[in-house]
């Protein structure tokens, strides 16, 4: 099977990650974010390179999950599903995670799999999977989409965009921050997943790296409608932004804005980072000229009698680099040069994030 919307019971299935060498690297974003997130259960992670170490100890993530070195091991906790936890450079599945796939295929588990390469279309992988098991493809671009039109303008809900400095510096992680301080207030909230690891999370979303670049504004507004249907006037739909308008590589902040029509905007930042992480050639603009460009870019493309555009309400700052005291002179030194709330929502939680975008 294939597409962003989750199998039937996905969200309370027992999971096992094959987390091959990604516990302590950022090609396992996708399961540490799961392992951070996700309120349904994780009964092992695989990755022979920690195997037998406490997760916290590796990670740093509080949840009580083994750490095992293969499938074998794994199958004593009595996983359902297993799901591919590396986001490899090129998406294709190294060797080693496709042994312990096609091992968990021919137990009976379920596979999961967010990667470019589709494994369903793997002759061996799909001669092993049981007959009333499944091979989910979420990395696939939707049916029957249309171009964007600027619908989510008219919605009565507020839609936060999560906006980044670079790739990989924590917008969904902000989002998932923020969604959880919603439901622990109160506030209905629906969170709108764009990269693999949000859909596995949130059972929903749109893969957006997976649609044509014609239709990526209207797949985005799709989602956002369809979030939005499930909410209160009142309630708040939180998009995870994928990309940065800073990348050379990164098509994805455009049609995430025209088809959102957010209401406010986040920035996320890594705390201290003053080029594109991997292409230290680039240098990243200034918070406050970044600042100024998206809101721009964000008043653009909207219809005659919508509410005023979007304005940056708040700064999501990773600070997983720096100790606790580094942290907070930071957040502080972001908080007085934008005169912007700013926290790690990670660290600390997201409530003040929260009070600033609801004040909007």
């Amino acid at each position: 099977m294939s597409g962003t919307q989750a199998p039937s019971g996905f969200r309370e299935m027992r999971l096992v990650l094959l987390q091959h060498g990604g516990l302590a690297s950022l090609t396992g974003k996708t399961g540490l974010a799961m392992l951070r997130h996700r309120a349904g259960p994780i009964v092992a992670v695989i990755d022979p390179d920690h195997a037998g170490q406490s997760l916290q100890s590796v990670t740093g993530i509080e949840r009580d999950v083994p750490v095992v070195a293969d499938l074998s091991a794994a199958l004593p906790y009595e996983p359902e599903v297993a799901v591919v936890g590396l986001a490899p450079s090129g998406g294709r599945l190294p060797d080693p995670v496709r042994h312990d796939a096609l091992a968990a295929l021919r137990a009976g588990l379920h596979l999961a799999s967010g990667l470019h390469t589709r494994l369903a279309d793997d002759p061996e992988l799909a001669d092993a999977c049981w007959r009333d098991r499944w091979i989910w493809d979420l990395r696939r671009e939707p049916e029957g989409l249309n171009v964007g039109q600027a619908r989510a303008a008219d919605l009565p809900c507020r839609r936060l965009l999560a906006i980044g400095t670079d790739m990989a510096v924590g917008k969904m992680s902000a989002c998932l921050s923020l969604l959880e301080a919603a439901e622990r207030s109160g506030i209905p909230a629906r969170f709108v997943g764009t990269g693999q690891a949000g859909i596995l999370i949130s059972g929903e979303g749109v893969a957006l790296d997976a649609v044509r670049v014609d239709y990526a504004a209207g797949a985005v507004e799709a989602a956002v409608l369809r979030a939005a249907a499930a909410l209160p006037e009142q309630g708040l739909v939180l998009v995870e932004g994928q990309g940065s308008l800073c990348h050379p590589a990164s098509t994805a902040t455009l049609p995430l804005l025209r088809g959102t029509q957010p209401t406010a905007l986040l920035l996320v930042h890594r705390a201290a980072q003053q080029t594109i992480d991997r292409l230290p050639q680039i240098p990243l603009p200034s918070l406050e000229a970044l600042v100024a460009t998206t809101e721009s870019l964000a008043s653009w493309a909207r219809p005659d009698g919508a509410a005023e555009s979007a304005k940056v309400a708040a700064v999501a700052l990773n600070t997983a680099r720096l100790d606790e005291a580094q942290a907070r002179d930071e957040v502080e030194r972001i908080r007085q040069m934008l005169c912007l709330p700013c926290t790690d929502p990670v660290r600390w939680g997201a409530e003040p994030l929260l009070r600033a975008l609801l004040s909007c």
